[in-house]
C-alpha cells in the first residue's frame, strides 16, 4: 500500500517539498532570535526565564536532539539511549542541573503514545532531576508538540509526575571578573519558514506534512540531514550572535557539534594554519546531539568556571565520558565584552563534526 501511495503522490509532494523545505532566511533567523532574547529578558514564563549561574560552583549539562522513537527502525534513539542514561546517572550524582535542549521526542515520525511507551527509562532518568527542581525542557521543531497542543502540559505531568512546561529558551547569566556574561540557550530551529512559522504552519508542519514525507520516505530536508543547510544554519547562528555583546548562544538542531564557533573539521584546519580563522569571535556553540547512528552521544556541560564539549561513547558495553574542548567562563566573558571588529565567517561544507 505505501508502495502504491507513494508512487501516486511522489511528484506532488517532491513539487510541495519545494515549497515548504528548510529554507533559513538570514533576516527572519535574526529578527526570531532577537525577538525571543528580548521575551526571556523582560517577559519570563512561557517564552522563557533567566536563571543565575554560580561560576565557582554553577554546574549545568546541556544535550539535544534525542529525537526518542517507538524502538523501530526509524528509532535514531535507540542505539544511543544507554549512553545517554549512563550519562544522566552520572550528572544525577554530580548534582548537575539538565537542559534538553529540543527534538528530546520525535513527533514527525511518532505519535506521543508511542514516544510515552517506548522511552520509559530514559523519562525515568530525566524524572529525577524533576524532582529536584533541576530539569529544564525546551522544545523544537520536532516536538513543537510541546507548544502548539493545549494539553501538553497534562502531558508532560503524566510523563513526569511534576508541572512542568516546555520553554523556547533560556538564559543563564554570570558576572566574573566584572564582565557580564549570558548564555543564551534555544533549539535554533526560529526564523526557518519549515519550522518556525505562524501556529497554524506549525501545527501544518509538525502534524501533517513531515509524518507524510517520513511515510513516503522522502528526505526531510532539515539541516539535521542536508550538509548545505546544516552549514548554512552554522553561519547564520554565528552571525547573529557576532553581533550581540556579552553573549554566547547555545543551540542544537543541526546534530553537528561546535565549540566557540568552530566544527572539528575547522578546528582541524586551523592547527595547520594558525592564522586561518584568525578572527573568529567565540561565541557560538552547539550540542550535537544523542543519536549519532554508533550509539555516542555529545553535550555541553558548564562546569566550575569551565564549558566543555563531552562525548559519551561506549567500549565494549563501558559507558565513558570524553572530553573534546574546554575553555573557561572568564575567558569567554573578557573576549565577547569587547568592541566588535569585523565579522570574521567560519563553516565550510562538511559532514557531522
Amino acid at each position: 500500500m505505501r508502495k502504491l501511495i507513494r508512487y501516486l503522490f511522489l511528484r506532488p509532494v517532491r513539487w510541495l517539498a519545494n515549497r515548504l523545505s528548510s529554507n533559513p532566511d538570514r533576516n527572519r533567523v535574526f529578527d526570531a532570535l532577537s525577538k525571543l532574547q528580548v521575551k526571556i529578558k523582560t517577559l519570563q514564563g512561557k517564552k522563557g526565564m533567566v536563571l543565575p549561574l554560580d561560576s565557582v560552583n554553577g554546574r549545568f549539562i546541556i544535550f539535544s536532539d534525542q529525537h526518542k522513537g517507538a524502538k523501530n527502525g526509524a528509532d535514531d534513539f535507540q542505539l544511543a539511549e544507554p549512553n545517554y542514561i549512563a550519562a544522566l546517572k552520572h550528572y544525577y550524582s554530580n548534582n548537575f542541573h539538565l537542559i534538553c535542549l529540543g527534538d528530546s521526542e520525535e513527533l514527525w515520525e511518532n505519535t506521543l503514545s508511542q514516544v510515552k511507551k517506548h522511552n520509559r527509562d530514559s523519562f525515568e532518568a530525566e524524572k529525577q532531576f524533576v524532582s529536584r527542581r533541576t530539569f529544564t525542557k525546551i522544545f523544537g521543531n520536532h516536538d513543537l508538540e510541546w507548544e502548539i497542543n493545549p494539553l501538553a502540559e497534562n502531558e508532560l505531568l503524566e510523563i513526569y509526575n511534576d508541572d512542568i512546561v516546555a520553554l523556547e529558551g533560556i538564559i543563564l547569566e554570570v558576572t566574573i571578573s566584572g564582565k557580564t556574561l549570558s548564555i543564551f540557550c534555544t533549539h535554533g530551529h526560529q526564523g526557518d519558514e519549515q519550522s518556525d512559522g505562524n501556529l497554524f504552519s506549525k501545527f501544518f508542519i509538525s502534524k501533517i506534512w513531515a509524518p507524510l514525507q517520513a511515510y513516503l520516505h522522502l528526505n526531510p530536508n532539515t539541516p539535521a540531514y542536508d550538509v548545505t543547510l546544516k552549514t548554512e544554519h552554522n553561519k547564520l547562528m554565528y552571525e547573529w550572535s557576532s553581533e550581540q555583546k556579552g553573549m554566547l548562544l547555545i543551540t542544537g538542531h543541526t546534530h553537528q557539534p561546535v565549540f566557540e564557533s568552530f566544527t572539528h573539521f575547522e578546528r582541524l584546519q586551523r592547527q595547520k594554519d594558525i592564522n586561518l580563522y584568525k578572527d573568529i569571535k567565540p561565541s557560538y556553540f552547539n550540542t550535537g546531539c544523542c543519536c549519532f547512528d554508533d550509539g555516542d552521544i555529545t553535550g555541553i556541560e558548564i562546569v566550575d568556571g569551565y564549558i566543555k564539549l563531552i562525548k559519551w561513547e561506549s567500549t565494549k558495553g563501558i559507558t565513558s565520558r570524553v572530553e573534546l574542548e574546554s575553555t573557561t567562563l572568564e575567558s569567554l566573558a573578557i573576549k565577547l565584552n569587547e568592541p566588535s571588529g569585523p565579522i570574521a565567517k567560519p563553516f565550510v561544507t562538511t559532514g557531522n563534526l
